[in-house]
């Protein structure tokens, strides 16, 4: 079809963007049509000639006309850019307006006894808050909430929701009437953490909380989140949100500080926030990056523990995360376990062991531990400033398990390169190591994603081509569906990475490969990849730094490759990239070979084998069919949190449980 139009060529000064020559090149054609039709006469004539007055006049008609045209192309393309940035804030709009109809919805029935989970953590809300004001002992509380725990499945039917609103003496004789003993139907696990979507949402952590305590407890598992109570928390998103009225104190430099209690529920789970009364550690604009993040972090980790004990509550796992609440493994082993908790064990989850907080030996006695028998290098003394201590080092320590959430590494890989210090004590507790994939929500699905201008699936690809097609429009690409996409969706990148990124475009670029990067900050820039990608030049090329969670689902939906940071705790791109029908492939140089992941490693190989970017490339283009066959069986694969993320965490406990 290209061979039979015009070149713009014939017609010197059109400047055509790229986007355009087509649509042009039709006009053109259609004005030289004209000409030509308009200079043929009756054979009888053929003596005829056209003056040059007329010949002029016939091609300052075709020029006006064809610039009219260019006119009108240039319109429709700039009201079509405003149509998909109209589309996509709509769609933001819109999926703002169904969040908010689900957790309506969920109040609602919980205000009218219709959501069993709403009734039953009503009723172990109560029970807290009758231990924590001495209506019932510890000891009776413990027994009425394993009651209330082992008949999750038939409580709502057996207790009514007026039974909820009598005062603490009559819902305690309902209590007793009812605590007969069930069978247990699964875990209690209790997730002392820094984060929870959608209360407060910085990083990883936030979105895992959630997803796996939703997923666990779809699974017959109870589950309990305490959080600080963060002046910039989403509060007004908490069902039955109350305050205990007592104060729970805790041990810190030398003191007891009071701290007001807050529970409630939150997409079925039950949330405890801790609140100190006389501390400012909570009452900041940010969550973290303070200089007294060790202090605020261990005081809420103490707290945390003082409230479970406090409360009679005896899980059977505490389940701790990052550095920030490491230290509740030494705090349970050295003090803790004697009071009550002599059959809960921990669990620790790194998901950034590059965040580590280093920090002076005497900290640690703010909360009541021995320094000295502490800062030792088999327990917290940091591994490469031997001065100092490390908590997430000693979480590792005093966990009975911990879960390393990778996308893209193996344990091997990772205790050989990618501990950042931590190498020898990973080695020296490597089988209590396990490596865990996260899981995606609902929202990350091609299917019915509403970020996308048209969704599609394993069985009908022809919305990914669409979607190719709005992406390079959008970004000004030249739209050629034909063309290798790849793109990239990060929030830093390493100057290994840069460099590697700088070798691939330059390499693939003679092959017309079209490349989109997507930095997710909203403050900060990449200023080498941007004055690289400024000194290339290339049309093929665009670099976007902005928090666009629109645009990153229209990347992974237009991306035929995605290339993957090695560390990429945050956005889960590989496995987003697989669902998308993209294939996800490490920033690495082509000497080097592709390095996946333990849980996925088979999935991922199986599909791509041991390909690199260019190996990736030749592979699309010479053979597509192929290349579609391979990603449409993966994408049909299960990625949510109820895959190999719940089942393997729930491995992990059991196997804590009979230690």
């Amino acid at each position: 079809m290209n061979a039979a139009i015009p070149s713009p060529a014939r017609f010197p000064n059109c400047g055509l963007p790229a986007t355009n020559k087509l649509r042009s090149s039709k006009v053109v054609a259609i004005c030289c049509l004209r000409l030509e039709n308009q200079g043929d006469g009756d054979s009888s004539e053929g003596t005829f000639q056209p003056s040059n007055f007329e010949v002029e006049a016939k091609q300052t008609d075709i020029w006006r006309l064809f610039k009219e045209a260019q006119q009108n192309i240039l319109y429709l393309n700039k009201q079509r850019i405003k149509a998909l940035e109209e589309l996509d804030r709509a769609n933001r709009e819109n999926q703002l307006l169904l969040d908010r109809i689900d957790q309506l919805e969920v109040k609602n029935q919980g205000g009218d006894g219709r959501d069993r989970l709403s009734v039953f953590w009503k009723l172990l809300l109560r029970i807290d808050s009758m231990v924590m004001t001495n209506v019932v002992n510890v000891d009776e509380a413990s027994i009425l909430r394993k009651s209330v725990m082992d008949s999750r499945a038939i409580i709502a039917d057996i207790l009514s929701n007026d039974v909820l609103e009598k005062g603490d003496s009559e819902l305690l004789a309902e209590l007793r009437n009812f605590a007969n003993g069930s069978r247990r139907i699964g875990y209690h696990i209790v997730h002392i953490c820094t984060e929870m979507e959608p209360l407060v949402s910085i990083g990883s952590l936030a979105s895992y909380i959630t997803g796996l305590s939703r997923a666990l407890q779809r699974k017959g598992h109870v589950v309990e989140v305490i959080l600080p109570k963060y002046s910039c928390l989403k509060v007004d998103e908490v069902q039955c949100l109350q305050e205990i009225k007592t104060e729970s104190y805790s041990y810190f430099n030398g003191q007891l500080y009071g701290n007001k209690i807050w529970t409630g529920v939150i997409y079925g789970i039950g949330v405890t926030l801790i609140e100190p009364l006389y501390l400012s550690f909570f009452t900041r604009d940010s969550v973290y990056g303070y200089s007294d993040d060790f202090e605020r972090f261990i005081y809420f980790s103490r707290a945390s523990l003082d409230y479970l004990v406090k409360s009679g509550k005896k899980p059977d796992v505490i389940h701790v995360h990052n550095w920030e609440t490491s230290v509740v493994g030494p705090l349970f082993w050295d003090i803790f376990v004697k009071q009550g908790l002599e059959r809960t064990r921990i669990l620790l989850t790194c998901h950034d062991l590059k965040s580590q907080n280093p920090a002076q030996p005497d900290k640690l006695a703010l909360c009541g531990l021995d320094p000295a028998r502490l800062h030792r290098p088999d327990r917290l003394q940091d591994n490469l400033k031997s001065p100092l201590i490390n908590l997430l080092k000693g979480g590792v320590v005093y966990s009975n398990k911990v879960i390393i959430m990778s996308s893209l590494h193996s344990k091997g890989r990772i205790l050989c390169n990618f501990g950042h210090g931590l190498e020898t004590t990973l080695e020296l507790h490597k089988e209590k190591l396990l490596v865990a994939p996260p899981g995606l929500s609902s929202k990350w699905d091609p299917c019915k994603d509403i970020f996308l201008p048209k969704t599609y699936s394993a069985g009908n690809m022809e919305g990914k081509i669409f979607c190719k097609f709005a992406l390079q429009e959008r970004l000004s690409l030249p739209v050629d569906v034909s063309a290798v996409l790849v793109g990239c969706i990060f929030e830093e990148l390493s100057d290994t990475d840069r460099s590697t990124i700088r070798r691939i475009v330059w390499s693939t670029g003679k092959k017309g490969i079209q490349f989109v990067f997507l930095r997710m900050d909203k403050q900060r820039h990449d200023r080498v990849l941007e004055s690289f990608l400024e000194e290339i030049k290339d049309e093929n090329v665009r670099f976007i730094s902005r928090d666009d969670e629109a645009l990153s689902h229209l990347i992974l939906a237009g991306s035929d490759i995605m290339l993957c940071p090695l560390h990429d705790a945050m956005h889960q791109v590989p496995l987003k990239a697989l669902k998308y029908g993209a294939a996800p492939i490490t920033i690495i140089s082509d000497e080097d070979r592709l390095r996946h992941h333990a849980d996925h490693e088979q999935l991922i190989t199986s599909t791509l084998g041991d390909m690199s970017i260019s190996q990736a490339i030749d592979e699309l283009i010479s053979n597509p069919s192929k290349w579609k066959r391979r990603l449409s069986e993966v994408m049909e694969k299960d990625f949510s949190w109820d895959w190999d993320c719940s089942d393997l965490h729930i491995s992990a406990y059991a196997a804590v449980r009979t230690m």
